[in-house]
């Protein structure tokens, strides 16, 4: 059945505020600025930023670390190769694949920036203590609980307090393109 004309404006204004919540609800400029900053320094000490998430997430991975290439000049890499995951997990399990693609590929100062809209998908959070271990900067974008196990693993972390997909993957896009169009601003300084 098709929402009536007032029926789909009204949801859909309603939609639109929850966006507006969860994206400007919170000062979360201090962070994005955090984050130029930390991909600042791990590029200019020849460092390497890898991003990964499952599902959707990983599609945000994808497209976060092709911009931070093309468009600020940060050496990012995803890990969503079909060959590689099917490796990994075939060989480490699941839960671990993401913690094994990292020591194989990572160096110390490297940064990881994981995504997982829950904040508690367990190859996340593997990842996440394996990084640490590794010396890597780990960086977390999460939603759902607050008190999710991913933000306290993170150097620097943003949480999206919602617990509908759509609107935690949508915010978790956003501020991380919009921390590529501040690297991208030659006139911006991410420290300001």
């Amino acid at each position: 059945m098709t929402p009536q004309p007032d029926d789909a404006r009204s949801w859909l204004r309603e939609y639109f505020r929850r966006y507006e919540r969860t994206l400007f609800g919170a000062d979360v400029a201090p962070r994005i600025t955090t984050l130029a900053g930390l991909l600042l320094e791990v590029r200019d000490r020849g460092g390497r930023v890898f991003l990964a998430g499952n599902g959707a997430s990983a599609s945000i991975a994808s497209h976060a670390a092709v911009d931070l290439v093309k468009t600020a000049g940060i050496p990012a890499h995803d890990f969503n190769e079909p060959n590689l995951i099917t490796a990994l997990a075939n060989d480490h399990g699941y839960e671990q694949w993401i913690a094994r693609a990292l020591e194989l590929r990572s160096s110390p100062g490297d940064a990881a920036v994981l995504i997982s809209s829950s904040g508690r998908s367990p190859n996340i959070i593997a990842a996440a203590r394996r990084a640490r271990e590794l010396g890597l900067r780990v960086v977390a974008f999460s939603g759902f609980a607050p008190d999710n196990p991913l933000r306290a693993l993170a150097d620097v972390e943003f949480h999206v307090d919602s617990s509908e997909y759509n609107i935690v993957e949508c915010t978790h896009m956003i501020w991380l393109m919009a921390t590529v169009d501040l690297l991208a601003r030659p006139s911006v300084s991410p420290s300001g």
